[in-house]
């Protein structure tokens, strides 16, 4: 690249990371997110299109437009999930033009680990090389410049000064202007941190890859009657667990005394899904597609039939998780529990795929990493709140379900997300202590959404559609909560929780007050002569 065409896109790079800087100060207040941060992550996305012109191919413009739509999922309903693929997509579409291609998703999560973790130390590096940079013929460098101005400007500050003591107008003027508090120079510092790597990015981040070997190489094979004998060993315990499942959990058996269906389902959930994805890694360790292993029927077959118990093993998870919803309720962590289970029983089905297609394992790798990108796309546009608080309500007790005894505290903490399942509550025929809570906890969500959606800082597209839902639902004069007695408060539940009076402190015995000194009395005792003298005759 020519030297005059760096040094231009040098400066677009500092102008384009002070105008970030400058937005973000200008947005962010440190005390809501709303729907601006979108429009800040597509002003970043296009200003790193517009500064650097080595992104406008064909693989960058494609990361690119997946950034912009992650961004238009930030604007929709702001979250981390959704700030972390916008941010992955764009640090794909930064490292890009250094790379070329996307070869495997493996090595894109290396570079993407390092340019992270690097990131920060990039302006530093920059700067540095800035400062040890040759200066052209008949240009001083920058710490000759600095040596250059350094004079001029202390001594012009030192007479500003003096003439600002002697001079009101002039120190009124210098009063109006107003220097970043050190909170918002540490902002700036943050931002430009996160913004510069994005313009630069480090070599370190591009060479991460070189740091391992190929996905297909490297990996020692097994001999046959090792890999014979293991795979039937392990189908035969998978055989043992499965069974299990089939005999309790499916069929509905009467467990053995002492064991409970919650705990039985909740117990081995997370286990399972471990032992699977162990399975799922050593079929894909020990059987490379082209080896003598997995050409060999024998192995193949017991292969494909412990993929196939392993398959049972995850929906077996499944079915335990869905009976411990049952006997308890429904939460966000356990609707992505859910959909975690989903993802490995793919990626078991994938493996089993590759050897049976002599795919690499890089294709692997790759199916796998889009199956879970989908998957995190969806969880960052369904609303997962909303969903666990709908099913919770209709199938909980107090409506006539056979679900447990609503937690109430847990749609409190939920939010806006639970306010339309909270007034479909109201609506139906219930207790009357127990709809003053239900309404109370409503009116609180209610009140709270309708706040936030009154300040620009804190308002969201999906925030604005519940407000809308609950305004229409609840009508002009929605109904509030029975008023408080003296010294009561609600507890998250909306349970009336009175304090108890305060105990008086006992009244202390009188004490006697000490006798005041007379000064006459004492002045006549002292004068009066004693009354011993000698009796009369």
């Amino acid at each position: 690249m020519p030297r005059r065409t760096m040094r231009f896109s040098f400066l677009a790079e500092i102008l384009a990371a002070i105008a970030l800087v400058a937005a973000a100060d200008r947005l962010f207040l440190g005390i809501a997110i709303g729907s601006w941060i979108g429009g800040l992550a597509l002003g970043w996305a296009l200003v790193l299109l517009l500064a650097r012109p080595a992104l406008r191919q064909r693989a960058s413009l494609a990361s690119i437009g997946v950034a912009c739509g992650f961004a238009g999922v930030l604007g929709y309903d702001p979250s981390l999930l959704g700030w972390a693929l916008f941010w992955c997509a764009l640090s794909i579409a930064t490292l890009m033009p250094r790379i070329g291609r996307f070869d495997d998703a493996w090595r894109w999560a290396l570079r993407l680990a390092t340019h992270a973790l690097t990131g920060p130390l990039t302006p530093v590096l920059d700067l540095r090389r800035l400062f040890r940079a040759r200066p052209r013929r008949g240009r001083p460098s920058l710490p000759g410049l600095a040596a250059l101005l350094g004079v001029p400007l202390a001594m012009t500050a030192l007479f500003l000064a003096l003439f600002a003591s002697a001079n009101p107008l002039i120190a009124n003027a210098l009063a109006q202007i107003r220097l970043p508090s050190p909170g918002q120079a540490i902002f700036w510092i943050f931002v430009m941190l996160v913004v510069w790597p994005s313009l630069r990015p480090s070599q370190w981040a591009t060479r991460a890859a070189t740091w391992v070997p190929q996905t297909d190489k490297g990996v020692p094979n097994l001999p046959a009657a090792t890999l014979l004998l293991s795979l039937l060993l392990f189908n035969a315990v998978f055989a043992l667990q499965n069974g299990l499942d089939l005999a309790f959990l499916w069929s509905g058996a009467a467990l053995p005394r002492g064991v409970t269906l919650a705990d039985y389902a909740h117990r081995g959930a997370y286990p399972l899904i471990a032992t699977a994805l162990l399975a799922g890694l050593f079929v894909l360790v020990a059987l490379r597609p082209g080896s003598v292993s997995a050409a060999n029927p024998a192995i193949r077959r017991l292969v494909v039939l412990w993929v196939a118990q392993n398959l049972l093993l995850v929906a077996s998870s499944i079915l335990r998780t869905l009976d411990y919803i049952d006997a308890y309720s429904l939460t966000a962590l356990r609707i992505a529990a859910l959909a975690w289970m989903a993802l490995v029983a793919a990626g078991l089905a994938l493996i089993c795929w590759r050897m049976l297609t002599n795919r690499s394992a890089a294709w692997l790798i790759n199916a796998n990493a889009l199956l879970a990108t989908l998957l995190l796309a969806t969880a960052a546009l369904v609303d997962l709140d909303a969903s666990a608080a709908a099913w919770n309500v209709r199938h909980a007790r107090e409506v006539g379900g056979r679900g447990v005894a609503l937690d109430i505290c847990y749609l409190s903490r939920s939010g806006s997300a639970a306010l339309a399942s909270l007034i479909e509550l109201e609506r139906r025929p219930l207790a009357p202590a127990f709809r003053d809570r239900v309404r109370y906890v409503r009116d609180f969500a209610f009140q709270r959404l309708a706040a936030d959606q009154a300040d620009w800082h804190s308002w969201t597209w999906r925030g604005a559609q519940r407000l809308a839902v609950a305004r229409r639902l609840l009508g002009a004069h929605p109904p509030m909560p029975a008023s408080l007695p003296p010294r009561a408060f609600r507890d998250c539940d909306g349970t009336i929780i009175v304090e108890p009076a305060p105990i008086a402190a006992p009244t202390p015995p009188p004490v006697a007050a000490p006798a005041t000194p007379n000064p006459v009395a004492n002045a006549i005792a002292d004068t009066t002569p004693p009354l011993t003298g000698t009796p009369a005759r």
